[in-house]
């Protein structure tokens, strides 16, 4: 791995301690990382990996929220109090 990096120009190269310091930040970030394995030993890919799979989810998750959230727009009246309410808190 370190000689990919070597090849890098200047600027974009990353030491294998930064890679550290993002893979941790990263173990604490992602839910499923610590309630999976308490100890907190987990190898780099495997928080790469979890860390993929949560930010697919979130996505699921937002498209599930959008549509839901357009299904009760569209049920609603427009110009009601409750789709007042709904725009404001979106908009936030």
């Amino acid at each position: 791995m370190s000689s990919r990096r070597s090849r890098q120009s200047g600027s974009s190269r990353i030491s294998d301690d930064q890679i550290l310091e993002l893979v941790s930040k990263l173990r604490q970030l992602v839910p499923e990382i610590n309630r999976n394995r308490p100890s907190g030993k987990v190898s780099a890919s495997k928080v790469l990996q979890e860390t993929c799979n949560y930010i697919r989810n979130l996505h699921r998750e937002v498209d599930d929220l959008s549509d839901r959230l357009s299904q009760l727009l569209a049920s609603i009246d427009a110009d009601s109090a409750e789709a007042a309410i709904i725009r404001s808190l979106v908009t936030q």
